[in-house]
């Protein structure tokens, strides 16, 4: 609506398009993870298990077919109902209660983990920089490693977000909106270090294992938890509502995309494409090893360059009044002038300059 007539920005927002599809297939299939590790905690599984039992148990999940495919089907089954009724009729009532949920059980278990015996060790590891290895690792790959995890947990670049803005009742502050987010983000990041690094430490888990913590290092801390095996199955719970409320935006972007571009299809048709395409994927991906290179690309190239000229469309092809005005809506006062001229002679190129270096960076990728 913003883009000005004659011009061909909207081309670009395949590179979104495909950045969401692939993050779709990511969500999918973590979401199943988080289904079948609800089951498992509900049954009792890891009641008593040693640490080593529980990794077991993970790789075993991830070397299963069929057991991957069985809880993808039901991720995508529940994306599909939450889009077919919608995100205000779909789950944001209860996702709403449920997030309130997870964040008071993040912070119980933030602060339990930072009295585990052995902890203080992963709490100097989590605050206290290492200047030496982070030299050793090269403060560029920090800095870009950095930007593409802060790009890619606020979904920033791919439109995803977009989605949800898109819902937002016209009087709603989008400044607003955009300050809590963000705040709400970085704590839930600092309550998952608080949780996972100690716990880390005072198990002896590997802290570098990624995305295989939430399904190793929780279990383990919530058997020294009273009512631990009541907490693990409400806990996964929220984080399947969480993971469903992300997928869902993905699904509506796609989705909606593709009906736009082919109106002759049906939604039900589009929906079951797309959830064969990311049920195909995720079974194939079973070894987490596997993901690192197409997670690479999306956080690398995908996001990054996608926010990047999302943000000089704003401030180099849309009007500053017009682009002010969107801004402004719900706000009781007009402002963004600084944010303006910051993003324009500041942000923007220095963006641009980093999206390059980071391209020619990992060409050979």
């Amino acid at each position: 609506i913003l883009e000005p007539k004659g011009t061909r920005w909207h081309h670009f927002k395949w590179i979104s398009i495909i950045g969401c599809y692939m993050l779709m297939m990511y969500y999918t299939t973590v979401t199943g993870w988080m289904l079948y590790y609800c089951y498992l905690h509900f049954i009792g599984t890891f009641v008593g298990a040693a640490p080593k039992t529980v990794v077991a148990t993970f790789g075993a999940m991830l070397q299963s077919p069929r057991t991957m495919g069985f809880w993808m089907i039901l991720a995508c089954l529940f994306g599909f109902v939450v889009c077919f009724f919608g995100i205000q009729n779909g789950v944001e009532r209860i996702t709403k209660f449920m997030m309130v949920l997870l964040l008071g059980l993040m912070v119980i278990l933030a602060v339990h983990s930072l009295f585990l015996e052995g902890a203080e060790a992963g709490i100097r590891f989590y605050l206290v920089p290492n200047i030496d290895a982070l030299a050793k690792i090269g403060w560029g790959n920090v800095i870009f490693a950095a930007m593409s995890q802060a790009f890619f947990t606020l979904s920033i670049g791919i439109g995803a977000m977009l989605i949800f803005g898109a819902y937002l009742p016209h009087g709603r502050s989008l400044l607003g909106e955009a300050v809590t987010i963000t705040a709400l983000d970085t704590f839930v990041a600092l309550m998952a270090g608080f949780i996972i690094i100690p716990a880390c430490f005072a198990y002896g888990l590997d802290v570098g294992s990624g995305p295989s913590l939430l399904f190793v290092t929780l279990p383990t801390i919530l058997q020294d938890v009273p009512l631990g095996r009541l907490f693990a199955v409400i806990l996964y719970i929220a984080m399947i509502f969480a993971g469903v409320s992300s997928l869902q935006n993905m699904f509506e972007a796609v989705a909606e995309s593709l009906l736009n571009r082919f109106p002759k299809l049906s939604r039900t048709a589009v929906l079951i494409l797309l959830g064969l395409l990311c049920l195909g994927f995720g079974i194939g991906m079973e070894p987490i090893s596997k993901w690192g290179p197409w997670m690479d690309f999306v956080s690398i190239y995908i996001i990054p360059i996608g926010a990047t000229l999302g943000a000089v469309s704003w401030f180099y092809v849309m009007k500053k009044d017009e682009l002010l005005d969107a801004v402004n809506t719900g706000s009781g006062r007009t402002r963004g002038a600084l944010w303006y001229g910051v993003g324009r002679y500041v942000y923007v190129p220095i963006a641009v300059v980093l999206c390059f270096v980071a391209l020619f960076k990992h060409i050979s990728f």
